[in-house]
């Protein structure tokens, strides 16, 4: 794995249990927002079990490339932070 995919993936480690919002690109000048927790991940993926008032899906998975060319962009959430610190 090059060294920026495994920097993005070693972020995401740190962050396991922690509330995320992702923001992707569903097309033409269109976005889909996401909520959820982070809970697992992988070698070339992590899995955000989202939210269950928000998408009829139960968890979404995201590769790190998608993180690293921009498709999506990945917050943290400040409260759930500093709770697991």
């Amino acid at each position: 794995m090059p060294q920026v995919l495994q920097d993005i993936k070693d972020e995401l480690d740190a962050r396991i249990g922690q509330t995320i919002t992702v923001v992707a690109q569903a097309g033409r000048k269109k976005t889909t927002t996401r909520t959820g927790t982070l809970v697992e991940t992988y070698n070339s993926l992590f899995v955000v079990e989202l939210d269950e008032a928000e998408d009829t899906f139960d968890r979404v998975s995201y590769s790190y490339t998608d993180v690293y060319t921009h498709h999506i962009e990945v917050e943290y959430d400040v409260a759930t932070a500093s709770q697991t610190a």
